[in-house]
């Protein structure tokens, strides 16, 4: 790598990670519901618990806001090699920039610089930057995460499931639709998918250890301000 492209790389996991540190669960609930979410329910600062304590208007703001930072995180990663005039492998599409941005936003939602680095954990931020990268990988992760949740009612579940098939789904559609890209590269994009993913999973270990012992909150759209769903 030279010096231009190591540049581009830091300043991009940067940017990324001060975009990730800027959570919207917490932002919510100080602002319409003046508590702080990270006192409240599961004391996630993330959007199950946020539809639990504040309700579905709270979650669907909460919703946009992780969603939008991670593509955002993205387009501006891209934009600071563009500017910069850098690439990797020759891939004009620069994926693998934007799995950096990805993995510094998960980051910063997890430890976010401005809330005492206390945050969530990274689902959603995750996913959303395979908006940006595979719209396809996006979707396929969607629609697993959706089977298992309409199943099994646990939205931890469908999380864990669905991120560790991320790297999976990556390196198949990588080999499928690039099949000229050379196998070093694909194999560092897939490695960059797994580590968001194992980061992911390990956030989850509470939610393992609780479904284990069958003591997991379940999912429901009825869940009222203050309450968790389970019953």
């Amino acid at each position: 790598m030279n010096g231009m492209l190591i540049l581009a790389i830091a300043l991009s996991a940067v940017v990324s990670y001060l975009l990730g540190s800027i959570n919207s669960a917490i932002i919510v609930g100080k602002l319409i519901k003046h508590q702080d979410i990270r006192t409240l329910g599961s004391k996630n600062a993330g959007l199950t618990n946020t539809l639990r304590c504040f309700g579905k208007g709270c979650a669907l703001i909460t919703l946009i806001g992780d969603l939008a930072k991670g593509v955002v995180a993205v387009f501006i990663s891209k934009g600071i090699c563009t500017l910069m005039d850098v690439s990797i492998g020759g891939d004009e599409n620069l994926q693998f920039i934007g799995y950096v941005a990805g993995i510094a936003a998960i980051l910063g939602h997890v430890f976010p610089l401005y809330y005492g680095f206390r945050g969530g954990k990274g689902v959603l931020v995750g996913v959303s930057v395979f908006l940006v990268i595979d719209w396809r990988a996006f979707l396929i992760m969607i629609l697993i995460f959706s089977v298992v949740l309409a199943i099994s009612k646990y939205v931890s579940l469908g999380s864990i499931i669905a991120s560790g098939f991320c790297p999976v789904v990556t390196f198949l559609l990588q080999i499928i639709r690039f099949p000229e890209r050379p196998m070093w590269y694909i194999l560092l994009n897939t490695g960059m998918a797994a580590a968001m993913a194992l980061w992911v999973i390990w956030m989850h270990r509470t939610n393992i250890e609780r479904l284990k012992n069958g003591c997991e909150n379940r999912f429901s759209f009825n869940s009222k301000s203050g309450k968790t769903a389970e019953k």
